[in-house]
């Protein structure tokens, strides 16, 4: 209680803080700066009876629960969707993906007062939290409504739970408040029961149930076509400092006539991208300007929504925030699309997936970017190599298929306040 109490005050403290840092970001995503009332816990009037809550909070995140939230709209028909992020992509990923299928908002900062006029105004008859949303107060506060919170599709590396831990007089009550976790692997299991949280299960990685669109695989075909037999490597969803690594690595290609196709992941650094690309004097093209051309090196893909179509074009793609300490990204997309992949050494976001795509021979670790590059150069010229690493990622991808069914089973079992 007093460490909530601490905790909630100093969230107040640091209120005018938090207002400069979404302004901060609004100069260059104005989309923050809508709907500002929202991150308060002010909604507008208009609410359905019957609202189920899940919670995203950014694209990853509302892309993933795909296959969870059309589970949800079967099993209970009766009720709407509410879909919960904190960013302005993942609600733009969310209007793409569902449509007015869903109710979307902000879910609001973690102030008590906020968090309240959340409940009152929804009144969910469940929660669900995607990965590893923990929040105090939500949690408190979902308790005093009467609306049980499971944690679904959740993980949690060694480094945040000794993190988390430290904080156990705070994190504890939140962790033993949820209903119940569905998590990734066991591993992920044992972290969470560590911490408080009960009653866990192992269900797998929601992401493998995700099935690219046939739209956007289709346009990668397209694209394919375009750019003929030209060999192409993907660098897909990188972090800043990681292009100027790549451009190193990319360097030592000499496969005539590749292409590289460049992807940041975050679309507030296309602009900075593309003045690197010009110090660099390599040649190069925006997706949203035109086509790669003969003479164009790099193909810089400043769009959204579209990685399947990458992968869907690409021979080989390095999956980003893996060259630097970030983590890594998401590589089950990538194998989904039957792209074969290489990774840094920082993949602990998703080492499971990572460490099991290794062993079945759909991916490749490289310990930096001068190996990225040898590896990137030997891989395009070996076409048998890829076309057995393109086969393993499909049979990897459709062997870990199933957990949306499990994770729907468990809240069944969970929770029994939502009538059918």
């Amino acid at each position: 209680m007093m460490a909530r109490l601490a905790y909630s005050l100093l969230l107040y403290l640091i209120t005018p803080l938090i207002g400069l840092r979404l302004l901060w970001r609004g100069r260059k995503q104005p989309e923050y700066l809508h709907n500002l009332g929202e991150r308060y816990g002010f909604y507008p009037p208009r609410v359905p009876e019957k609202l189920i809550w899940v919670h995203a909070v950014s694209v990853g995140e509302t892309r993933a629960a795909q296959p969870l939230i059309e589970g949800l709209l079967a099993r209970w028909p009766a009720h709407r969707i509410l879909l919960t992020g904190m960013t302005p992509t993942g609600r733009a990923a969310g209007r793409e993906v569902y449509g007015d299928r869903v109710i979307q908002a902000y879910l609001p900062y973690d102030y008590p007062g906020a968090v309240a006029r959340f409940f009152r105004h929804f009144g969910p008859a469940f929660g669900v939290l995607m990965e590893t949303e923990i929040w105090p107060n939500l949690l408190h506060g979902a308790r005093r409504a009467g609306v049980p919170v499971m944690l679904a599709n959740a993980r949690l590396s060694a480094r945040s739970a000794r993190g988390y831990g430290r904080f156990s007089g705070l994190l504890g009550p939140a962790f033993a408040a949820l209903s119940g976790v569905a998590a990734q692997t066991a591993d992920d299991a044992e972290r969470l029961a560590g911490l408080g949280a009960s009653p866990v299960a192992v269900c797998g990685n929601l992401k493998f149930d995700v099935q690219p669109s046939a739209e956007k695989i289709e346009l990668g075909r397209q694209w394919r076509q375009a750019v003929g037999s030209r060999p192409v490597w993907l660098a897909a969803s990188t972090r800043e400092g990681e292009e100027a690594l790549i451009l190193s690595a990319w360097r030592q290609v000499n496969v005539p006539r590749a292409l590289l196709v460049l992807v940041p992941r975050h679309p507030q650094r296309f602009d900075e991208v593309t003045s690197l690309l010009q110090q660099a004097g390599l040649p190069a093209t925006r997706r949203s300007q035109a086509m790669p051309g003969e003479d164009t090196e790099v193909w810089l893909g400043d769009s959204m929504g579209e990685m399947a179509a990458y992968y869907s074009l690409a021979d080989l793609a390095f999956v980003g925030g893996s060259l630097l300490p970030l983590g890594g990204q998401n590589l089950i997309e990538a194998a989904a699309c039957e792209c074969p992949v290489l990774v840094g050494p920082h993949t602990f976001n998703f080492l499971q997936a990572t460490e099991d795509a290794i062993a079945a021979g759909a991916a490749q670790r490289v310990a930096d970017a001068d190996e990225l590059g040898r590896q990137v150069d030997a891989l395009l010229g070996d076409s048998g190599r890829l076309a057995a690493m393109r086969r393993s990622a499909g049979e990897f991808a459709r062997a870990h298929q199933g957990a949306a069914g499990r994770m729907l089973d468990l809240i069944e079992r969970w929770t029994d306040r939502a009538e059918r």
